[in-house]
C-alpha cells in the first residue's frame, strides 16, 4: 500500500512537513543557543505552523497524529535542556535521597559554600541551576521528588543519564495522558481528536519533554482523575487527584470546585439522597486530604514545614516574571510610592484569587464534569493573569483543560508564550529587567481572544 502512487499522492504533504518538523525539532534540541532569538523564534514559529497543518491534514487518523506525537518527542531523548535550567535540581533532589539525606531540609548552598559535596557532580548540578536556585529550599512535591530519586537511581552518576529517565517518565506520562483524555472525550462526546491540540502542540513537546518539566506527570494525574469522576468512581479520584497535586500543588486551587458535583448533581434522580451526597463530598476530601499528607510524611520533621511554605511563599512576595496584571499594578504603585510593591500586592493577591474560586464554587453551575472542567479553566486562568509569575510551562494545564471545553485561549497563548522567553532580551544589558513591551504584546493577544471568546462570542467546541 505503501508504493501505491495515489496513496503516496494522497500523504506526500503530511510526510514532507512530518520530515521538516523532525529537522525543526533536531535543530531546536540539538543546536538551539536560549539567547539566540531569533532563532529561537523562528524554529517555534515553523513547528507550530507545522503542527496546525499536520492536524489540518491527518484529523481523521488517530494512529498517524499519536506516532507523529511521539516521533517527535523522541527526537528530544539525548538532548540536555537549553531553555530551563531547572533540572539540575531535579538531579540534585534526587541524588540527595538516594544518599539518604532530606532534600527539604538542606539547601544545595549549605552544602557547597563549606566545600562539602553530599552528592555525584556537585559542583557541575551547582553551577548548572545557578545561585538563586541553588540558595532556597526545594519546592517539589513527594511523586515529584520520586520521579527524580527514580532517575538517580537508575543514573546517579551522569547528568545526560539523569536527564534521559526523567524524559522517559514525562513522555510515560503523556502516553497516560492521551489513553485517558481520548476515554474522557469520547464519554464527553467530543471529538478524541482534541486531545491532538495538547499532545501534537510544539509547546508540550518542548517544554515538558524538551525541558523537563513535570507538570505533565501532574496532568497525567489530572486528567485521569477527571475521568474516574466521570465514571463516578469518586473515591479513586481523591487518590488519584492527590497524586496529581504531590507532583505539583496547583491541583489544590481546584478543590473547592468540586462541591457541586457531589452536592447539586443530578443523583436524587436516582434516589440519592442530599445528605449521602454531602458524605461523599466529605469522604472525598478526606481521601484526598489524607493521601496527601500520608505521600509528604517521609519527609516529614521539624523543620520541613517552615522550610516548605518559605518556599512557596517566593513565588508571591519575591519571584516576578512575566506577570500581566500584577506588572500594572507595581506600576501604579512606583508612581504614588516610589518603589516596588510586590510584598504588599503577593499578599493580597492569594485572597483575590481565593474569593473568585468560592464565587464560582457557589454561583456558577459546576454539576457536569464538562462545567467542572471549564470552571477550573476559568480560575487558572484568573490565577495567572493575577500572579507575579508565569514561567512559560505553566500554560500546559491551561491547554488540557481547553481540550475538554469551548474556549481556543490557551491553545494561542500556548503560541505566544515563546515571547515570554524574549523578556530576558535584556539580560545582557545593565539593568537586567524584562522587556515589557514584549510581554504586553503577548497579553494583549491572550487577553484580547479571552475577552472575545468570553464576552463576545460564542466560542465554538475545539473540534477536529
Amino acid at each position: 500500500m505503501l508504493l501505491n502512487p495515489s496513496f503516496f499522492k494522497l500523504h506526500k504533504a503530511p510526510i514532507f512537513m512530518a520530515l521538516l518538523s523532525l529537522i525543526l525539532y533536531w535543530l531546536f534540541a540539538y543546536h538551539l543557543i536560549r539567547t539566540d532569538y531569533i532563532m529561537l523564534v523562528s524554529l517555534y514559529v515553523g513547528l507550530f505552523i507545522l503542527f496546525y497543518q499536520i492536524f489540518k491534514h491527518l484529523r481523521n487518523n488517530f494512529k498517524a497524529l499519536t506516532y507523529l506525537a511521539f516521533g517527535f518527542r523522541a527526537i528530544f531523548i539525548l538532548a540536555i535542556p537549553n531553555l530551563s535550567q531547572d533540572f539540575y535540581r531535579f538531579i540534585w533532589d534526587g541524588r540527595m535521597i538516594f544518599e539518604g539525606f532530606n532534600p527539604y531540609l538542606y539547601t544545595v548552598e549549605s552544602f557547597i559554600s563549606q566545600g562539602k559535596y553530599p552528592v555525584d557532580e556537585a559542583l557541575a548540578l551547582r553551577q548548572g541551576m545557578g545561585a538563586l536556585n541553588a540558595s532556597h529550599f526545594t519546592n517539589y512535591p513527594p511523586i515529584n521528588q520520586l520521579c527524580f530519586f527514580i532517575a538517580a537511581l537508575i543514573s546517579g552518576q551522569s547528568i545526560l543519564g539523569s536527564a534521559i529517565i526523567m524524559r522517559l517518565l514525562i513522555i510515560a506520562a503523556d502516553f497516560g495522558t492521551l489513553h485517558f483524555g481520548k476515554k474522557l472525550l469520547e464519554k464527553l462526546n467530543i471529538s478524541i481528536y482534541n486531545i491532538f491540540w495538547y499532545i501534537l502542540n510544539p509547546f508540550i513537546i518542548i517544554e515538558l519533554t524538551g525541558n523537563l518539566h513535570f507538570e505533565g506527570v501532574m496532568i497525567f494525574f489530572l486528567v485521569w482523575s477527571l475521568y474516574l469522576l466521570h465514571i463516578s468512581k469518586w473515591a479513586w479520584t481523591g487518590v488519584i487527584l492527590a497524586l496529581s497535586i504531590s507532583v505539583k500543588l496547583i491541583p489544590l486551587i481546584f478543590l473547592p470546585l468540586f462541591y457541586q458535583c457531589f452536592i447539586k448533581a443530578n443523583n436524587n434522580r436516582n434516589g440519592v439522597s442530599t445528605t449521602h451526597n454531602f458524605a461523599r463530598l466529605i469522604g472525598f476530601y478526606t481521601i484526598v486530604i489524607t493521601t496527601t499528607i500520608l505521600l509528604f510524611s517521609p519527609f516529614y520533621s521539624s523543620n520541613f514545614i517552615s522550610n516548605y511554605s518559605k518556599t512557596v511563599a517566593l513565588w508571591f512576595q519575591n519571584f516576578e516574571f512575566n506577570a500581566s496584571l500584577y506588572y500594572i499594578a507595581r506600576g501604579i504603585g512606583y508612581m504614588f510610592r516610589g518603589y516596588n510593591e510586590i510584598a504588599i500586592i503577593g499578599k493580597i493577591t492569594p485572597i483575590i484569587v481565593i474569593l473568585f474560586v468560592l464565587c464560582l464554587t457557589f454561583f456558577r453551575r459546576n454539576t457536569t464534569t464538562e462545567q467542572l472542567i471549564t470552571a477550573m479553566l476559568l480560575v487558572l486562568s484568573f490565577y495567572y493573569f493575577t500572579t507575579t509569575t508565569v514561567h512559560p510551562w505553566y500554560i500546559a494545564t491551561l491547554l488540557i483543560l481547553s481540550v475538554f471545553t469551548k474556549y481556543k485561549f490557551p491553545l494561542v497563548w500556548s503560541f505566544v508564550i515563546i515571547l515570554s522567553y524574549l523578556a530576558y532580551i535584556n539580560l545582557n544589558k545593565a539593568d537586567k529587567t524584562e522587556n515589557l513591551w514584549v510581554i504586553a504584546i503577548e497579553y494583549m493577544i491572550v487577553y484580547g481572544v479571552f475577552i472575545w471568546e468570553l464576552f463576545i462570542k460564542k466560542a465554538p467546541k475545539l473540534e477536529a
